[in-house]
């Protein structure tokens, strides 16, 4: 029997999941449910990014058994991945 071990990538993984759903059923201005081009990059990049994420989680279960060093790891992970978005977003 596998084991379910709780991870903060697991949890923002979700949180894709979900603003991903809700994307898909939020309707455009125009009433398409893709959306215009813009819309469509944003649903793209949103699905690489959780893609990513699951990756990322696996290398990290993998390199790392004891789940207090994979909280640890992907905590930092997380963080410096945010404050690179933020640098590169000014």
């Amino acid at each position: 029997m596998v084991k379910f071990r709780l991870t903060p990538l697991n949890i923002v993984t979700s949180l894709g999941f979900v603003c991903l759903a809700l994307s898909f059923f939020n309707f455009s201005s125009n009433g398409l449910l893709i959306g215009t081009g813009m819309e469509s990059l944003y649903k793209i990049i949103l699905a690489c990014l959780v893609l990513v994420s699951i990756v990322t989680d696996l290398i990290f279960r993998f390199l790392f058994k004891d789940l207090k060093r994979i909280w640890f790891v992907e905590l930092i992970f997380i963080s410096l991945t945010i404050v690179i978005f933020l640098l590169l977003q000014k």
